[in-house]
C-alpha cells in the first residue's frame, strides 16, 4: 500500500546533490498527519541544489566551455506535468492524492520520486 505524501516530503532528482522538500500549494483544506496532503498538481519544486544533466542548457554550455568537462550549474527544474500516476480513485479537492510511488518528470532528463514523506501507511492486524 501506498504512503500518501504531505508538505515537507523529501524528493530527489538523479541529476541534483541535494533532495529538495515538497510544497503543497494546490489546495490548503485536507490535512494528514497534521500537514496539507500533496496532490499530483503540486509539481513546483525548489531547487535540488546543483544539476548534472547535459539536456539542462546551463550544465551544456557550462560543459563546451570547459572543454567537455562535466560542469554541474544550479538547478531550476522543469516541471511541466503533473505527478503520475498519483492515486486516482482517492480526490483530494477535486485532484488525485499524490501517494509516494509517483514520479515527476523534469524537462532536462530526471526523474523526480519522493524519498521519504512524513505520512505513514498504518496497518492493524
Amino acid at each position: 500500500m501506498a504512503n500518501p505524501v504531505v508538505n515537507t516530503a523529501m524528493c530527489t532528482c538523479p541529476f541534483g546533490t541535494a533532495p529538495a522538500a515538497l510544497p503543497v500549494i494546490s489546495q490548503q483544506t485536507v490535512v494528514t498527519c497534521g500537514m496539507p496532503q500533496a496532490t499530483i498538481m503540486d509539481n513546483k519544486l525548489p531547487t535540488f541544489g546543483m544539476c548534472s544533466s547535459l539536456a539542462n542548457p546551463t550544465v551544456a554550455s557550462a560543459t563546451a566551455a570547459a572543454l567537455g568537462v562535466l560542469t554541474p550549474m544550479p538547478c531550476v527544474p522543469m516541471t511541466v506535468a503533473p505527478w503520475a500516476p498519483g492515486a486516482p480513485t482517492v480526490l483530494v479537492c477535486g485532484k488525485p492524492l499524490l501517494n509516494h510511488t509517483s514520479k515527476l518528470t523534469c524537462a532536462y532528463g530526471g526523474v523526480i520520486q519522493v524519498a521519504m514523506t512524513p505520512a505513514m501507511t498504518v496497518q492493524t492486524p
